[in-house]
């Protein structure tokens, strides 16, 4: 990885935080105060903040037949990796905010992509795709 990065957002709290992030995505946690907590998200960092008021419920597109949280954040994993969250989570009956699904199937961009929710209510997005050189392909 050349460049992790970091992404602040905000929780309700860091207990149901830190149960969530490290017992169902698997993260592990670096520095933590009373009002935040940084976990390594898969090498990247990323910091809960203590905001309960910065929450607010997020509106949606339809993408592919589905309403995607326009306010989101997630990982394109690896092919394989993808697949063994996806086992992880089912063994941990997580409600999906979208079922795990290929979306554009057939065409330029195909991806598995998956949708989950936090405690706080901040979505999350996992993809992968077959051929990583698609990531940002446009025909």
């Amino acid at each position: 990885m050349d460049s992790p990065f970091h992404l602040a957002f905000p929780v309700k709290d860091i207990e149901s935080t830190r149960a969530f992030y490290i017992e169902i995505i698997g993260c592990s946690v670096g520095r933590e105060s009373r009002r935040w907590i940084d976990f390594n998200f898969f090498g990247h960092q990323i910091s809960a903040h203590v905001k309960p008021e910065a929450l607010e419920n997020t509106s949606t597109n339809p993408v592919d037949g589905d309403s995607v949280p326009v306010r989101h954040f997630g990982l394109v994993l690896e092919w394989d990796a993808w697949h063994q969250l996806v086992e992880r989570l089912n063994k941990k009956e997580i409600k999906y905010l979208i079922k795990p699904t290929t979306r554009f199937e057939g065409e330029v961009g195909e991806q598995a992509t998956l949708f989950i929710i936090d405690p706080s209510g901040n979505a999350l997005e996992f993809k992968s795709f077959k051929d990583r050189e698609q990531l940002f392909a446009t025909s």
